[in-house]
């Protein structure tokens, strides 16, 4: 029994369990249906969590990050390269890596359903209007879950791409100048993301839970 991961009283759903599509979910959790089976191995969130796993696991940064700890490639920048050929990301498993930027749309979609589960937050459970210290957490998280997928590569790559003359494009080079700027920040965001998520899944737990109740600014 998956518990603790939604506040009725305040709208708030953890983002690790959104969206909420299994039969054990709360039906004020649940704004896209019950479909998946209710079993222990299961989690609510299903349909989504693989996707930002693969999205993650094959990012550049993590790629980087995992290549050099685990397969020494390279073990650092002024050591010789160990291996005696190098057939980079064209055999698998690694030939899954060029799936990326598909797993990228995937993240951009989870991420609108997380700002959705964010603007539902203002809303109380008797349906009043209401701002809490939750909202803020929810939009911090949001906020840096958008910052890390628009910093991707692959973003940057499908707003600058396929174009000969930046000059003939004023709009696309002015947002590729952005996504640039923060692409140069994507192992920081990475890193950060993994906090944002972690502590808002804590605190709607906790709050869920009842081991403190949530802030209230307006109720």
């Amino acid at each position: 029994m998956q518990k603790d991961y939604f506040v009725g009283a305040h709208h708030y759903l953890t983002p690790f369990y959104s969206p909420c599509i299994s039969k054990g979910c709360v039906p004020e959790a649940s704004e896209f249906g019950r479909f998946l089976p209710d079993v222990w191995w299961l989690p609510y969130a299903a349909a989504t969590l693989p996707f930002l796993l693969l999205f993650r696991m094959t990012c550049y940064y993590y790629r980087k990050a995992y290549y050099r700890a685990f397969w020494l490639s390279p073990p650092a920048c002024a050591v010789a390269e160990p291996h005696t050929k190098y057939t980079g990301e064209t055999r698998f498993p690694l030939l899954g890596q060029n799936l990326h930027r598909y797993f990228f749309y995937a993240a951009a979609i989870i991420s609108v359903i997380n700002t959705w589960d964010a603007i539902k937050a203002f809303e109380n459970g008797d349906g009043g209007f209401g701002v809490g210290l939750g909202n803020v957490i929810l939009w911090i998280n949001v906020i840096m879950l958008w910052t890390y997928t628009v910093s991707c590569h692959s973003c940057r790559s499908l707003i600058g791409g396929r174009l000969n003359h930046f000059s003939k494009h004023p709009v696309r080079y002015k947002l590729w100048g952005w996504v640039s700027k923060l692409n140069t920040k994507h192992m920081q965001l990475a890193w950060v993301t993994l906090g944002t998520l972690a502590f808002t899944d804590f605190y709607v737990m906790a709050v869920s839970a009842g081991w403190f109740s949530d802030l209230r600014f307006i109720n």
